[in-house]
């Protein structure tokens, strides 16, 4: 009996996993139980349920292990300091009292925080620290289904590197190339999200929904001026435009002067130069992509690919290198950032450390958060006076397709929570395709968010290739594809403005479910998509508990909530004075 603890904290997106004699038993990310957006702190509510989950307490813990090496980090911020000095004073001066009060000692906090959990004092204190590109290329590989496979890394910076291509073979991982900060496609990519009024670390994923309202006009004035890309996808930036590596902001008044406009202030309005910025950094990201997926290719010779790092979940880059036909097969961890490196971390201490045998997975499941225990909502609702009814699998298939064929959007709250940034299927927000106007009424209505955001199709499986130009499955909605001809006057709410679409497909494997749901909604409308898009409202993390789906469902324009078997229609409530939260935009 062999436990495993991976951590990553205090960056962002921090959250903890759980290895059981090298299997993942639970993965959650601490936002979902905080409810703060991208919570960095020590996810102290995510490792005392996953201990809970799974019966045990820290006396049971063989292993800790860290996403990366804390001291390493502190030696890159010094040094850059001192490389560009005297400008690098001013970021010296600001994060050098930060590192030296609480960063530098992340070892001694990581103990006391691990050792005031149940049963902490009776913990071995055995705390190990991984690198932080080998816990995503860990993350990576050991999930995917391949024995052997080039494995890409591409971030915005962990100790020294930002991006990295490594070959995984059997239960081995070998580092064979990387880039060093400042080189960073990922603070390219956080500087223009800067730029275009975004927030670092939770808006890039806005400038990839905003690129194609754009035309790529900018593209070579990138290249030409900030970053330099050669022909095996390594790169260099003008270090002139940017300022991540001298201040604590992203980049200088050079980049205003560069595109000819000033940024974009947050919440101000999107004009055609932003989206045009976007679609030129998109284009940029696409080119680095296939340069790095054929030099990796070649400098491995494996057939398969592996991507994780945040980076990596730029879906259209990826659907490009998918396509591209340069691997055979290309796999992406779903929960490929920070979050996802807690157990990539894991995996790293059971096969490297530890030096365990791997057997490949055919099958990957993502769906390692809390459960949805049926008695424990309907505890919860009657508690606030909710009007509910308890109805069979038949019946809740029945209603729920019935509804959504009639324009009804429905809150789907099933099973285990994804380990992932991005719903699928089990903590979603679902809507028929078919209506025109449906994109516009749940961004502004029901996600209170930009109207230009998309939203993405989930369908069969066996209907995938019929109506995308799909070349396999996407269980992990981790790739763009193009849909095929007349499917955008089909489905038009799902399908982009550059007739593409992230797509998810589903079959009894991969979410036994939520299969029957989308097969019983074909059979009434012979449209195998429905809307798909994650439980939560803007600003807000994906909901967890039964009182945080109530409290969506309550304020927002969703029709129908549906926890397991219990079933309740808006209609049927009181007045919303149940939530604790004010999702009402100004």
């Amino acid at each position: 009996m062999s436990y495993i603890l991976g951590i990553s904290a205090y960056y962002h997106d921090s959250a903890a996993a759980l290895l059981h004699n090298g299997v993942v038993v639970s993965a959650a990310q601490e936002e979902r139980f905080s409810r703060i957006k991208n919570d960095e702190s020590f996810p102290v509510n995510a490792v005392q349920w996953l201990l809970k989950d799974n019966q045990i307490t820290m006396a049971d813990i063989d292993y800790v292990i860290f996403y990366e090496k804390p001291f390493n980090k502190f030696e890159r911020i010094i040094e850059t300091c001192i490389r560009f000095s005297p400008k690098g004073y001013s970021l010296f001066k600001e994060a050098i009292p930060l590192w030296l009060k609480d960063k530098l000692f992340q070892k001694v906090d990581l103990k006391k925080a691990l050792c005031a959990l149940p049963d902490g004092d009776k913990w071995n204190n055995v705390l190990l620290f991984s690198d932080h590109h080998l816990s995503h290329s860990a993350a990576a590989f050991y999930p995917s289904p391949f024995q052997s496979a080039a494995i890409i890394t591409i971030d915005g910076v962990g100790e020294w590197a930002t991006t990295t291509i490594s070959v995984g073979r059997n239960n081995t991982i070998e580092h064979l190339k990387e880039l060093k900060f400042p080189h960073s496609f990922g603070m390219l990519y956080s500087a223009i999200t800067a730029f275009l009024g975004f927030k670092v670390n939770s808006g890039e994923y806005k400038v990839m929904g905003l690129a194609p309202y754009g035309k790529p006009i900018y593209a070579d004035l990138m290249k030409a001026h900030l970053i330099d890309i050669k022909d095996d996808g390594s790169f260099r930036l003008n270090m002139h435009y940017f300022r991540f590596a001298t201040e604590l902001r992203m980049f200088g008044p050079e980049m205003a002067q560069l595109f000819g406009t000033p940024a974009r202030l947050p919440e101000g309005p999107l004009d055609q130069v932003h989206m045009d910025i976007a679609a030129s950094l998109q284009v940029v990201i696409d080119e680095l992509f296939i340069k790095l997926a054929r030099y990796a290719r070649e400098l491995t010779g494996e057939r398969h690919l592996c991507l994780a790092g945040g980076v990596a979940l730029n879906c259209v880059a990826t659907g490009k290198v998918q396509k591209s036909g340069i691997f055979d097969a290309v796999w992406v961890q779903p929960a490929a950032g920070d979050a996802g490196s807690a157990l990539g971390a894991a995996l790293v201490c059971w096969h490297l450390y530890l030096n365990n045998a791997r057997v490949p997975l055919a099958h990957y499941n993502p769906y390692l958060g809390p459960d949805t225990v049926q008695h424990e909502a309907v505890a919860y609702l009657d508690s606030v006076g909710a009007h509910y009814s308890v109805v069979s699998d038949d019946v809740l298939y029945d209603t729920v397709s019935t509804s959504l064929a009639e324009g009804k959007v429905v809150a789907w709250v099933q099973g285990r929570a994804e380990f992932s940034p991005r719903a699928l299927c089990n903590r979603s927000i679902l809507a028929d395709p078919r209506g025109v106007e449906l994109k516009r009424e749940l961004n502004l209505k029901i996600k209170f968010r930009e109207s230009f955001r998309p939203f993405a199709p989930v369908i069969l499986e066996e209907d995938a290739q019929a109506w995308f130009d799909i070349q396999s499955s996407s269980p992990f909605m981790n790739f763009i594809c193009t849909a095929r001809d007349g499917v955008k006057e089909k489905i038009p709410s799902v399908i982009h403005l550059d007739n593409t679409a992230r797509i998810q497909t589903v079959s009894v494997l991969n979410n036994a479910r939520f299969y029957p749901l989308l097969s019983r909604f074909k059979a009434k409308t012979a449209c195998p998509v429905l809307v798909n898009t994650s439980l939560n409202v803007r600003g807000e993390p994906m909901v967890l508990s039964p009182e945080d789906a109530f409290n969506c469902f309550m304020n927002t324009g969703i029709d129908l909530l549906v926890i397991g078997n219990v079933l309740l229609n808006k209609t049927d409530q009181d007045s919303p004075i149940y939530s604790k939260n004010n999702y009402a935009l100004d």
